[in-house]
């Protein structure tokens, strides 16, 4: 156990300090952008050497938005009396704004990893990394529905990474899963409450 645990230290510390990243998040606690900053320049590691490289590429990605999101969350001009972004929805006009941007982002994943990579598995690893990319974006903004991609992108995570032995990470994506249900109804309640107070 001690030599498993000296092997894949990395992606162990990684996996948990996700796992902090994500009660943040569903507490719409803000220090959520630092842990998340943190646990992906660890997973830039972990998936570049299990050749994930969309996933790879999708840490770069988290490490700005962690930033973005930081901001976000902090400015005054769209914070609530409390200090905090409020919760809210997507307008149904911008759904296929969002649809195109995951089928863009898809594409060009696509066209990256098949082209240019050795990528085992391109169809379902950008897949993954187009959800995400728009997830988090969502995320950034406090829009809900950010919780609903992650349900998806997340299943579909446990099951990339089980391919190639990422066990650790396979838990974590699990309990990213069950955590996204969670989110999404904690978030919710605070949606009807910020409705309320505008």
């Amino acid at each position: 156990m001690t030599e498993y645990l000296r092997a894949n230290w990395v992606e162990i510390t990684g996996a948990v300090l996700s796992v902090v990243y994500l009660i943040l998040s569903i507490r719409e606690k803000a220090g959520l952008w630092i842990f998340g900053f943190i646990s992906s320049a660890f997973y830039v590691v972990v998936f570049f050497e299990s050749k994930f490289y969309a996933d790879m590429s999708l840490q770069f990605y988290y490490l700005a938005v962690s930033v973005y999101g930081w901001i976000s969350w902090h400015r005054k001009t769209t914070a609530t009396e409390t200090g905090s972004l409020p919760v809210t929805v997507i307008p149904w006009k911008q759904y296929p704004i969002y649809l195109i941007s995951v089928a863009v982002t898809y594409l060009i994943y696509y066209a990256v990893l098949k082209g240019w990579t050795d990528s085992p598995i391109p169809v379902l690893d950008s897949l993954v990394g187009a959800l995400s990319v728009i997830a988090t974006w969502m995320l950034a903004r406090k829009k809900i529905e950010n919780w609903l991609l992650w349900i998806v992108a997340d299943a579909l995570a446990a099951g990339l990474f089980a391919y190639k032995g990422l066990y650790p990470t396979v838990v974590l994506y699990l309990i990213y899963t069950v955590m996204a249900v969670v989110g999404y109804f904690e978030w919710k309640k605070h949606l009807r409450t910020d409705l309320t107070i505008q």
